[in-house]
């Protein structure tokens, strides 16, 4: 009966394994540390969803792991089957393995929903999920009611990237829980570190600030995709095996 249970949980997750359209929900979790913190044991348990592992190459040493959702009952799936298998690698630490893994701060887990308006050229940032090697994230944190005039001034800044054609999509994700109200990451996939450098060239002010008299603060990062600490299914891996899998591709 619980395998059953667990077969429909995950049926829940497939819908994320392929790239095809922007995730609903994302459930990003940053751990201190550039390998710190309990692993996630996904493969342990099967689990049908994309994990994107990263680690911080500006800022303090972080590893963040950014799962892809299509709803929360995906989520409540993936919190269910992992919270046993959790427990078991608890169990299996010896106590002073325990003791290090109390005191390491613990990871900080945010859950951001899916803003198409807010994006920019949306469907090219998700084809483009596979073949990232570097994300670009910018937070922002706005005041109260503020919204509409941050709404105003994303929309600007998408018509200043379009005016240049500007190579650098990104997904917009208000976070629902996990962090102060008002808070908005943008994610941008980048093939190689050269997209900034086209960025930077075509417009300077086009680094990343949106812009508006409501943000109380806004933080860029630069982070370092990492296969080996990822998760992901055969066919997302499929655009380049020798990345993800260490396997050169089938001619």
């Amino acid at each position: 009966m619980k395998n059953l249970v667990l077969t429909g949980l995950f049926a829940v997750c497939a819908a994320a394994q392929t790239p095809s359209e922007p995730p609903a929900l994302i459930q990003l979790i940053r751990q201190p540390g550039l390998e710190a913190g309990l692993p996630r044991p996904y493969s342990e348990i099967g689990a049908h969803l994309t994990v994107l592992a990263m680690t911080a190459m500006t800022g303090v040493p972080e590893t963040w792991l950014l799962e892809t959702h299509d709803s929360f009952a995906s989520i409540e799936g993936l919190d269910q089957a992992l919270a046993p298998a959790i427990r078991n690698q608890l169990d299996a630490m010896d106590n002073q393995s325990r003791f290090e893994k109390e005191v390491v701060a613990p990871p900080r887990t945010m859950i951001a929903l899916y803003r198409p308006n807010w994006s920019y050229r949306a469907s090219e940032a998700v084809k483009l999920l596979p073949k990232a090697r570097y994300f670009y994230v910018t937070i922002y944190t706005l005041r109260s009611g503020t919204e509409a005039a941050f709404a105003e001034a994303v929309r600007r800044r998408r018509a200043n990237f379009e005016s240049v054609n500007l190579d650098r999509p990104e997904l917009a994700y208000p976070v629902l829980s996990g962090a102060p109200s008002g808070t908005i990451l943008f994610l941008a996939p980048l093939t190689s570190l050269k997209m900034m450098d086209e960025a930077l060239t075509k417009s300077p002010e086009l680094a990343g600030k949106v812009g508006t008299e409501g943000e109380l603060s806004h933080e860029h990062f630069l982070l370092r995709v990492e296969p080996r600490l990822s998760y992901v299914s055969d066919e997302f891996a499929e655009t380049d095996p020798l990345f993800w899998r260490g396997i050169a591709k089938q001619q």
